[in-house]
C-alpha cells in the first residue's frame, strides 16, 4: 500500500501531489489517495470470477467525478477565497474575462463529463471484451474435448489462452485508475496554485 503513496518511479499519489501541488501537498492526500485506491480497487475486482467491475457502470464513475469536481473547487475556494478562486475564471487579462468566463465555466463543468465517461467506458469496454474472450475460450474447451483427438494439448490451450486477457483488463485497470488520480492531482494544483 505504500507503493500507491511513494515508490521509486514517482508515480505515487504523495509523489504526483509533491510534483504538481508543492509544499502544502500533504493536505491532500488522504482524499486524492482515497479515490485513486477506490477507483483500482473497484477496477480490479471483476478479476474475480462472477464478480462485474462497479465501473464499469456509468453511476459509479459519475459519483466519483463528482466528488472530484466538488473537492478541487473546494479546496480552490479554501486556499483563496471565494474571490479568489472565481478571479481563476477571468483569465489572465481583465479586459478578455468578459469572452474568458463561459470558457472556463464550460471548461471546469466538462471535467465532469470528461472524468466520468473516460473512466465508465474504458472500464466497461475492458470488462466486455475480457468476458467476451473468457467465453471464447470457454467454448474452445467444450469444442476440443469432443474432438478428443489433441489430447493434453487441448485441455491445456483453454487454461493458457485467457492469460494475455487477463493481463490486457489488469493493464486497463490499473492505467484507468492512475488516469483517474493523476486528473485530480492536476486540478487540485490548478485550483491551489498561487499566481505570480
Amino acid at each position: 500500500m505504500e507503493a500507491l503513496l511513494t515508490n521509486s518511479m514517482g508515480v505515487g499519489v504523495r509523489d504526483l501531489l509533491e510534483d504538481n501541488v508543492g509544499h502544502d501537498a500533504n493536505k491532500y492526500v488522504a482524499m486524492l489517495g482515497s479515490i485513486g485506491i477506490f477507483v483500482l480497487l473497484n477496477n480490479l475486482i471483476s478479476i474475480v470470477p462472477t464478480l462485474e467491475s462497479p465501473t464499469a457502470q456509468v453511476s459509479v464513475p459519475l459519483g466519483c467525478a463528482i466528488v472530484v469536481f466538488l473537492y478541487y473547487n473546494w479546496t480552490g475556494i479554501v486556499k483563496h477565497g471565494p474571490l479568489g478562486h472565481s478571479k481563476h475564471f477571468l483569465g489572465p487579462v481583465l479586459a478578455m474575462s468578459p469572452i474568458m468566463l463561459p470558457i472556463e465555466i464550460v471548461s471546469n463543468l466538462a471535467r465532469l463529463l470528461s472524468l466520468t465517461v473516460r473512466l465508465w467506458v474504458n472500464m466497461f469496454v475492458s470488462e466486455t471484451l475480457y468476458i467476451l474472450f473468457l467465453g471464447l475460450m470457454l467454448e474452445l474447451s467444450i469444442f476440443l474435448e469432443h474432438l478428443n483427438k489433441l489430447g493434453y494439448v487441448g485441455l491445456v490451450v483453454p487454461l493458457i489462452g485467457p492469460i494475455p486477457f487477463i493481463l490486457l483488463h489488469i493493464f486497463v485497470a490499473v492505467l484507468q485508475a492512475f488516469v483517474f488520480t493523476i486528473l485530480p492531482v492536476i486540478y487540485v494544483a490548478g485550483a491551489v496554485a498561487e499566481e505570480h
